[in-house]
């Protein structure tokens, strides 16, 4: 591995030239990295050279400081006087910090789906939930991911509130390593409790729907941590259907 964390199979993965694309530079950098960094492929602590990056994804090191930037800002990485751009450590006072605001603002947006739900909203979830739980019988995490983003997203919009969204989505992308080790076991479970939380949007109650919400990102932070998760608020519930 080179000292900006990449092997040589790392840059047969990316884009030649990425210069090529007809999409923001650095953007196509800054997607290329967090993917590397939320993968575990960047590890915590990995120094990312500008110039060494700038020659391994064929791009100057202007986009790529935009780049680095840009994941600073959403804290994946760290950068620092004379020392440059490295991949972030999550101390476990901001660990905890960051998952007791999401918590709290996954409860919000949860408590608000289930006061503006409708039926159209209730079947894209519930198609959604029940995929989910099937995927989590395989070892397929990229699908898993994929599902567990649709199904918050698609929560996020029902709520119907843009700023709320926002500032969510960024905890996510934040909290993604913090979440990273639950296991298979913790898949299911992470299913199961997706469902708790869309049944109490389905009947409307929403001080059920936050407190489902909110424990959820509590129980997921555990699990990754190899904590006791905390007692269900209800006992597991199967797929449903809209009602």
């Amino acid at each position: 591995m080179s000292s900006s964390g990449f092997t040589s199979s790392d840059r047969n993965a990316i884009p030649a030239k990425v210069a090529d694309q007809h999409v923001s530079l650095g953007a196509v950098i800054r997607d290329t990295l967090r993917a590397r960094i939320l993968s575990g492929e960047l590890k915590t602590g990995t120094r990312l050279i500008e110039g060494r990056l700038a020659d391994e994804l064929g791009a100057s090191r202007i986009p790529v400081r935009e780049a680095l930037r840009e994941l600073a800002s959403e804290g994946l990485v760290t950068i620092e006087p004379r020392r440059g751009a490295s991949v972030a450590f999550l101390s476990q006072e901001v660990a905890r910090d960051l998952v007791e605001v999401r918590a709290t603002l996954e409860g919000l947006n949860a408590k608000l789906a289930a006061q503006r739900r409708n039926d159209s909203a209730v079947a894209s979830l519930t198609a959604v939930l029940n995929m989910g739980i099937e995927a989590a019988k395989t070892d397929n995490a990229e699908l898993l991911a994929d599902l567990n983003n649709r199904f918050h997203e698609l929560l996020a919009t029902v709520a119907g509130n843009d700023v709320l969204t926002d500032m969510v989505r960024s905890l996510r992308t934040r909290t993604v390593m913090l979440f990273a080790n639950g296991g298979p076991q913790r898949a299911r479970q992470n299913w199961e409790e997706h469902a708790q939380i869309l049944q109490a949007v389905i009947v409307g109650n929403a001080e059920l729907a936050a407190l489902l919400a909110a424990q959820h990102v509590h129980n997921a932070a555990n699990a990754s941590l190899r904590q006791p998760p905390a007692s269900p608020a209800s006992s597991p519930a199967p797929a449903i259907s809209p009602t």
